[in-house]
């Protein structure tokens, strides 16, 4: 059965998400077009070099031309860039509104000009804030506690706004992805306490009780292609939670534990940052069948094994791996 769409857009493509996702769309038949500065590493597609269903367009996303270049011919985007979590966003809130906010609707009607016909939002489902409710659902008010996520439900506002027959908007709020992608980052809750078990043999947990919602890497770009797969009726105008295991941060230490080795000591210590994040992804589930399959336990196992392989070499010092760091050592303004 053919595509819906033929050229797919995916800013931020050599990134964590998208280092997984390219590659996913290529094998599904899509032709690629990459908007990336590729801050990362350049050669994560080196397999494509040749290969003329990828484009790769490094520039900066908020540079109208490299937009222009990078979108033309495409009939779908997948909006992953940005200066991802708070703590890289609080590094320089000026350059995080930047790409987060003042960026995103230039680029949504570039999109528009250019005759894409969908157009996919990667929102957070930090946009809720901290919530008393056992399963936060899509119909609680948002209520950001942070300039990154205050940016990502502003974002979601001008996207609604936008939106028009023949141009199709949807909006994902994923749980923290986990588990490995070719870009690897080790600076999320779940990876980073893996990292410190097989590397230190030791996990330190700043309090432990905060939830993280999570989802798989191959859970997140599998929700991707399904998004681009479906009919526009089912998907128009939709904002979904995208997750599958909230768990407390003393938890996920514990599957490490289990699945790296029972030698691996858990040291608790106290922390001022109390960010709990629990979602409900029942809607999705309902709207389009979507059900995450691959647990935190799996995204451990991947890791373990991608370690195993030598795939993640220099894990604590190469700052390839850590999102701040390398915003720092290139001085990305």
């Amino acid at each position: 059965m053919a595509n819906r769409f033929k050229r797919v857009m995916v800013t931020g493509g050599a990134g964590y998400v998208g280092s997984n996702l390219v590659p996913k769309l290529l094998g599904s038949g899509y032709e690629v077009s990459v908007l990336d500065l590729y801050l990362y590493g350049e050669d994560l597609f080196s397999k494509y070099a040749g290969d003329s269903r990828l484009r790769q367009v490094k520039g900066d996303l908020r540079d109208p031309a490299a937009v222009a270049k990078a979108v033309e011919g495409c009939d779908a985007v997948i909006h992953l860039a940005c200066i991802s979590n708070d703590p890289s966003f609080d590094l320089d809130p000026g350059l995080g509104k930047s790409i987060n906010y003042d960026c995103f609707r230039p680029l949504v009607r570039a999109s528009k000009d250019a005759g894409v016909g969908r157009f996919i939002y990667a929102s957070s489902s930090s946009v809720y804030g901290i919530k008393s409710d056992p399963n936060v659902t899509e119909e609680l008010p948002l209520q950001p506690l942070t300039d990154y996520s205050k940016y990502k439900a502003m974002c979601e506002e001008v996207l609604e706004k936008e939106r028009e027959k023949g141009f199709v908007a949807i909006t994902i709020r994923p749980a923290t992805v986990c588990g490995y992608a070719p870009r690897l980052r080790l600076d999320l809750t779940v990876n980073i306490l893996t990292n410190l078990a097989i590397t230190n043999g030791k996990i330190t947990v700043f309090g432990g009780e905060q939830l993280r919602p999570n989802l798989h890497v191959e859970d997140m770009t599998d929700l991707y292609l399904l998004l681009l797969a479906a009919d526009d009726a089912a998907v128009d105008g939709k904002i979904w939670n995208a997750g599958y295991h909230n768990l407390k941060v003393r938890e996920i230490a514990d599957m490490v534990r289990e699945r790296v080795g029972d030698k691996v000591e858990i040291v608790v210590t106290p922390t001022d940052d109390h960010r709990s994040y629990h979602v409900s992804s029942e809607k999705i589930r309902r709207d389009l069948g979507f059900q995450a399959s691959r647990s935190v336990s799996d995204a451990i196992v991947d890791l373990r094994s991608a370690f195993a392989d030598g795939k993640v070499p220099n894990s604590m010092t190469d700052d390839r791996y850590y999102n701040i760091r390398r915003m720092q050592s290139v001085r990305l303004r």
